[in-house]
């Protein structure tokens, strides 16, 4: 599966925690991120990562253009909501395109977790027999 891993600045520090705690599920599946989240995955969880533009300078748009051609599996986007993101129009785009693709979205720890867990039990193989 192709998994998009997204963290506003001060949910970084998260990102990282959650995906050295599955780290072995990750290690699993093709990683894709926006600039210094990936930076960062790929330096502290040794975890190969495509690495996009930073999301306000259009990654979180490059990522949404991958769900858009049903290139993207899941998302798992850790937001700050009680810090304004200049960028935010991009962000609403993003889960919007996720909303319309059904593609599966987190955007807190609890429910990545979920998502995660159920990627490794198989609840994610609908993804793979959907029709294009």
């Amino acid at each position: 599966m192709k998994i998009a891993l997204i963290a506003h600045d001060k949910k970084k520090e998260d990102m990282i925690g959650f995906v050295t705690a599955y780290r072995d599920i990750f290690a699993q599946h093709e990683l894709f991120a926006t600039g210094t989240t990936g930076k960062r995955i790929i330096e502290e969880v040794s975890l190969p990562v495509h690495r996009f533009h930073s999301g306000p300078l259009g990654g979180d748009q490059e990522i949404g253009a991958m769900i858009a051609k049903d290139e993207m599996d899941m998302v798992l986007f850790f937001r700050d909501p009680l810090t304004p993101q200049p960028h935010e129009p991009d962000v609403t785009a993003l889960i919007r395109l996720a909303d319309v693709y059904q593609v599966p979205l987190a955007t807190n720890m609890g429910t990545a977790e979920v998502l995660v867990r159920g990627l490794k039990d198989g609840f994610m193989d609908w993804r793979k027999l959907r029709d294009n």
